[in-house]
């Protein structure tokens, strides 16, 4: 599923040196920009960097697909001898609990059914015969994977694990409780629009605020709802640019693959923006929320205390905002 972020941070990226008591940390990781603010702590800016940069490296040589040699590439290739690390198990656990509670809508082996059907900008839903079918569900299914003395067994060397709607969100958590370790008692952490926020902004002395994108604006930005974090995380899963429109009614719809049966579902969800305690499980949930019909994926939220959601619906051949209770 094509996971495209649409979330405008509501605050002012300033220089380091242009805001004295502003730390702001920039940059470019896992394919995507980051950015990290503070209140000024006894810290040396360089050594903040520095351990930035080392939960990246970490976390890439652990959880990245696009790096051969990273312990996720060497289970692919189907290694059932490497002992994975404590954030390769952290996120694993995670999935199996977001497996488990949407009855297995969430799953990290997607991939290959998103492939097959032609998922890409500029391609169209391809039929999928029931040969390709067979063939592709033999190297699909969550439940198909255990973790065996931390070591990971499937039942089939093919399937292969993609953990990017959940890896960024933990990353961002990581560099989150890292700042908090240096005492840092006001700050926002975002990777690609993923956000956690502690304390107040230290510019405006309030809670930080972030907003939400409207899909549909045309030059002139635009957004749909602004919203403060209270120590919470936000993350925002969406295919905006990839919906298809019903040539008979004119309505919009976005195809999720079900990875149950291999079968596309139309859906009317446009985007879903959860906030949550911690960046790993807004990310877990704003993703699974595009896998379900929106009534569903409101029950779900609805039963977690923890949890709320903002969803933008098709709805002719408009949008409609709808929010969660705690929203």
């Amino acid at each position: 599923m094509d996971k495209r972020i649409f979330i405008a941070l509501v605050f002012l990226w300033v220089g380091c040196d242009s805001t004295p008591e502003l730390i702001v940390h920039q940059g470019y990781a896992l394919g995507t920009s980051y950015g990290a603010q503070y209140q000024e702590i006894d810290v040396d800016y360089e050594a903040v960097q520095a351990g930035i940069d080392s939960i990246f490296y970490v976390v890439n040589k652990s959880l990245s697909t696009y790096l051969p040699d990273s312990d996720i590439s060497q289970i692919n290739r189907g290694d059932s001898t490497l002992v994975v690390d404590y954030h390769f198990k952290t996120v694993y656990n995670k999935a199996n609990i977001l497996w488990y509670k949407t009855q297995g809508l969430f799953d990290p082996t997607v991939g290959a059914w998103v492939n097959a059907y032609g998922f890409g900008p500029e391609k169209s839903l391809t039929e999928i015969s029931s040969a390709q079918r067979d063939s592709i569900m033999k190297v699909t299914g969550w439940a198909r994977i255990q973790m065996k003395d931390g070591r990971i067994v499937k039942d089939d060397p093919g399937i292969y694990i993609d953990f990017n709607a959940i890896a960024k969100g933990y990353t961002v958590d990581l560099v989150a409780n890292y700042l908090s370790s240096l005492g840092s008692e006001n700050h926002l952490v975002e990777i690609g629009g993923e956000v956690v926020a502690k304390g107040n902004s230290p510019t405006s002395g309030a809670l930080w605020k972030i907003g939400i994108d409207n899909p549909q604006q045309g030059q002139e930005r635009s957004l749909l709802a602004v919203l403060s974090l209270d120590n919470q995380a936000l993350a925002t899963s969406g295919n905006y640019r990839k919906y298809r429109v019903d040539e008979k009614t004119g309505q919009k719809y976005v195809h999720s693959i079900n990875p149950l049966n291999g079968k596309p579902v139309r859906s009317n969800v446009l985007s879903a923006s959860v906030k949550a305690p911690d960046c790993m499980t807004a990310d877990a949930y704003a993703t699974s929320l595009m896998l379900m019909p929106f009534e569903r994926g409101k029950a779900l939220i609805e039963a977690d205390p923890n949890l709320s959601a903002y969803w933008i619906l098709a709805k002719g051949t408009g949008t409609e905002e709808i929010a969660s209770s705690r929203w």
